[in-house]
């Protein structure tokens, strides 16, 4: 039975309004801001194939009971899976979400933008098989493009001046507020019937952190973001069948979101929506590790040659840092999982150090309880903060994440400074970056199981914008199943 949705004739908050309008009537214009969507679009979908050599992510994915049969279904990237569009947005985000190697973005808070395709891939493909049932058009890859931006937007920018975690919040709650927005709309919702959505993206009880820190730091942060994308597709279908909304969900005193969840202060905004989110978006292209980490785990690699050769007359390592990173990845003391590993500066760093490279095989038990150099370099090492790096880390001109470190030798002699300020995946190494970006996403899929053809329409595709944009989803998404 369909209902329509209650209305009520109270006013719907401002945040909600100037969301529900953005997703709506907002038209992007900046070739720049298509060209960086599709390549966080493609690296999300790559680092979700090298997730999948991984068990303990595979084994959370598939359907909720075995053997369930979705007809006309949603298929998930790199496996056979045909599923319902919820449980399909929860296993691209969560493969894609799981090593840790997705695009990055730093505010007040942070969180990985890319985690919202998880809801849009499955939502567009569901749509587009609905439309094509109907005798209508599926929907482009353009569209996909276009509802990317506009959730990088949506979440980047209520990021920069609105800090979750200081409050005990996981960032993945503008992952559900994002995709809700943007997914109700890519299903023909109502400007009503979006608004309802997020009121009740904001109306959920929202994720703790204390799955990303000592001492229960643990593998939800590698599913959280596929959670959050399930349940805005959840919620967005739920408003399409009339579900009513909440308007006042943030500003209610008492009971709002403000008051019970955000020490009553109402959220600030740096700048109103657009596409500098997209634009400015940092890629994740050389190492699986914490952003907040890339430039330490650089200055590392850049110390390997040296060091290497000396570990054990290594006298102490300082590292000069800003202060996210020491409040959220400085850590001392055993590390019980890859989880816990690829959260901590020192053991990235010691990795970088030791074998002049960081992989995702490095953060497992095979190499962190088997080979002690790690640990007896990261007793050695020390992290102080930068004041300048904090400063510049915030300032929305150059958004730099500065690491530095020296070496101090038994002898008395000290390694020279090694500073990096803006990791190779920043806006201001693009440039350098793309080459490697692509490369990165075509090792991750060339040992799949993808037949040749369609390896060979996946790379005319990547480099053919307009070809790209013009591709119906369904089309797109055949090329990335695999068969039993």
């Amino acid at each position: 039975m369909t209902h329509t949705i209650v209305k009520t004739n109270q006013e719907w908050d401002q945040v909600i309004q100037d969301i529900a309008d953005y997703v709506l009537n907002f038209t992007p214009t900046s070739d720049e801001s298509f060209t960086t969507a599709q390549y966080t679009l493609f690296d999300a979908i790559g680092c979700g194939f090298l997730a999948l050599a991984f068990p303990e992510c595979t084994k959370l994915m598939g359907p909720v009971v075995e053997g369930t049969v979705v007809p006309e279904g949603c298929h998930v990237p790199g496996t056979d899976y045909v599923l319902d569009p919820i449980t399909a947005a929860f296993n691209i985000g969560c493969m894609n979400r799981w090593l840790d190697f997705n695009d990055t973005w730093l505010g007040k808070e942070w969180g990985h933008p890319s985690d919202n395709l998880g809801a849009i891939l499955a939502a567009a493909e569901y749509r587009s098989t609905l439309n094509v049932k109907a005798g209508k058009p599926a929907l482009t890859m353009r569209d996909v493009l276009i509802a990317l931006i506009k959730s990088y937007e949506i979440q980047g920018v209520i990021a920069l001046e609105n800090s979750f975690n200081r409050v005990g919040l996981d960032h993945v709650v503008l992952v559900k507020v994002a995709s809700t927005a943007v997914v109700t709309q890519l299903l023909g919702g109502t400007r009503e019937q979006i608004m309802a959505a997020v009121s009740n993206a904001w109306l959920d009880g929202q994720s703790l952190r204390t799955y990303r820190h000592f001492p229960n730091t643990g593998s939800r942060k590698s599913w959280a973001a596929g959670d959050a994308a399930s349940r805005a597709v959840r919620l967005a279908l739920f408003s399409l069948k009339g579900e009513m909304g909440y308007p006042s969900v943030l500003t209610t005193p008492g009971w709002g979101f403000y008051d019970v969840c955000f020490k009553g202060q109402p959220f600030k905004f740096q700048r109103p929506y657009g596409s500098y989110v997209m634009e400015h978006v940092l890629f994740k292209v050389s190492y699986p590790a914490e952003y907040h980490a890339q430039t330490a785990v650089e200055c590392g690699i850049k110390l390997h040659p040296t060091i290497s050769k000396k570990l054990d007359q290594v006298e102490s390592i300082t590292i000069t840092t800003h202060e996210s990173a020491i409040r959220i990845i400085d850590k001392k003391g055993a590390l019980k999982n890859p989880a816990d590993r690829d959260h901590c500066i020192q053991y990235m760093t010691a990795i970088g150090m030791i074998y002049g490279d960081l992989e995702a095989s490095h953060y497992e038990d095979e190499v962190a309880l088997k080979d002690e150099r790690i640990d007896q370099l990261r007793a050695k090492m020390t992290c102080v903060e930068n004041k300048q790096y904090s400063d510049d880390y915030l300032d929305p001109e150059k958004r730099s994440i500065a690491n530095a470190i020296q070496v101090k030798y038994t002898d008395g002699t000290s390694s020279e400074v090694v500073e990096v300020q803006y990791p190779i995946g920043h806006r201001r190494r693009r440039q350098e970056a793309i080459p490697l970006l692509s490369q990165k996403f075509f090792d991750s899929i060339k040992n799949h199981k993808l037949s040749a053809t369609n390896f060979k329409q996946i790379e005319n595709i990547y480099n053919n914008e307009a070809a790209f944009a013009a591709t119906s989803v369904n089309d797109f998404i055949n090329l990335f199943v695999v068969s039993k």
